[in-house]
């Protein structure tokens, strides 16, 4: 069993600590840094653009963050560097730079977005990853990613991010079903679950409780941590600024 421990630390702040009230968005190297400031664990999302290059964000489209409606998958580097997030200065990261930022000062939870059964996105990873010095971990919805490095990459940390989308109306029954129960789990033998705190408490979380690290997503106020912590390990943390005093 891999040493998960690095992933109870601190609080894990979502996309970095941002705050747009100081003009720091999400998923920006200014969140990550405030996130190292504060001793953090950082949680990021990937994404594999046309020309090989891995950035850090989130959404598959451009509009929300950046105002352009474009699927960022089917974008180049050269094409949205200097897009600003969110009205402000900080541009889309690279996640290279990212971890020549981080530099192990803190562990990094890594999301990989793929929608696919592409390997491409997982080796571009393991490129920027094998030589990293820092704690780090992945995780992903997509169970052929999982499986991926489970394969390629043994020694990896890797989780597996599950709900019951009970509130998406844009994923059917069956798929539901599976995410919920944790069926993959069973056959990737994971470190760690990453569940959706509205779907706790149930059975198939509890089960695994004592046997690997549960984490929870996404929490953002003090009486989100108090009824949602007793059922995980860490939360993963939004509007961070209002639970510094949970930090270890």
């Amino acid at each position: 069993m891999k040493n998960t421990d690095f992933l109870k630390d601190n609080l894990i702040a979502h996309r970095g600590y941002y705050d747009l009230d100081l003009n720091v968005p999400e998923n920006s190297l200014a969140a990550f840094k405030r996130a190292t400031i504060y001793n953090y664990i950082i949680e990021l999302d990937v994404h594999l653009l046309q020309d090989g290059n891995v950035v850090v964000f989130h959404d598959h489209n451009l509009k929300r963050a950046c105002g352009i409606l474009k699927q960022i998958e089917c974008c180049t580097y050269d094409e949205i560097k200097d897009y600003n997030l969110f009205n402000t200065n900080e541009k889309i990261p690279l996640l290279k730079d990212v971890l020549s930022l981080v530099a192990g000062k803190v562990p990094i939870l890594i999301e990989i977005k793929s929608l696919g059964l592409s390997a491409k996105i997982c080796k571009r990873i393991t490129e920027l990853l094998d030589n990293y010095k820092g704690n780090f971990a992945i995780q992903s919805f997509n169970a052929f990613v999982i499986y991926w490095f489970k394969k390629k990459r043994p020694i990896y940390v890797r989780g597996l991010l599950a709900s019951n989308f009970k509130y998406n109306k844009d994923i059917n029954s069956l798929k539901k079903i599976i995410s919920k129960s944790l069926v993959f789990d069973i056959l990737l033998k994971t470190d760690f679950i990453s569940y959706d705190v509205k779907a706790l408490p149930n059975s198939y979380v509890d089960k695994r409780k004592n046997k690997k690290l549960i984490l929870g997503w996404t929490i953002k106020t003090k009486e989100e941590y108090d009824k949602y912590i007793k059922y995980c390990d860490n939360l993963i943390c939004d509007n961070i600024k209002k639970l510094k005093f949970y930090q270890n």
